[in-house]
């Protein structure tokens, strides 16, 4: 999308996308990211470890395309939002992935948690947050995931908290839970 910023949507200071495995979170995002016209920064929490993983990290930067600034990092994302300009605009993909590498670490879940929330909230420009919904599953059937589960929902009730955008996407459709999605 081409034009002044004036004519350029507008998000909020921040947003939360959510939505299960494949359902095109990361697509609405980017296309919101995207849309808005503003220098672009992509902050991705996935580590490769092994083939199957490079190859959708791959795939995920081909479909993003050029004109973004990638910040590879699976746990600091506090300090790397930190370090945004105001004027630019960026996705945070994934939440979830973030919190999984928090729990592995065997980090202060309750710290990092509020040292994550106050760096969205004072982050000089917009942050687009994409994280699963996790909890329309069953019940896991071990302590892990069931404290995993556990964490990601209380994370995605306190980003929606702050958020002026929550939008859940099910096959591809947006459903907005929360403010105006931006026209494009």
């Amino acid at each position: 999308m081409t034009g002044s910023p004036q004519t350029q949507p507008k998000l909020p200071s921040l947003s939360l996308i959510l939505g299960g495995a494949r359902s095109g979170k990361s697509r609405l995002a980017e296309g919101l990211v995207t849309a808005t016209g503003l220098p672009r920064h992509y902050i991705a929490t996935a580590e490769a470890w092994d083939d199957e993983m490079r190859t959708r990290i791959a795939q995920h930067q081909a479909d993003r395309g050029a004109n973004w600034t990638t910040w590879s990092e699976p746990r600091d994302v506090a300090g790397v939002l930190a370090q945004i300009p105001a004027g630019h605009v960026v996705l945070l993909d994934c939440a979830t992935l973030w919190l999984t590498n928090e729990i592995l670490a065997d980090a202060d879940i309750p710290a990092r948690v509020e040292a994550l929330l106050t760096a969205l909230a004072t982050c000089a420009s917009p942050v687009v947050v994409v994280s699963n919904e996790v909890g329309w599953g069953i019940v896991p059937d071990n302590t892990l995931a069931r404290r995993f589960r556990d964490h990601q929902g209380r994370l995605n009730q306190q980003i929606a908290a702050q958020a002026g955008l929550v939008v859940a996407v099910m096959a591809g459709l947006p459903m907005v839970l929360k403010g105006t999605l931006p026209k494009a």
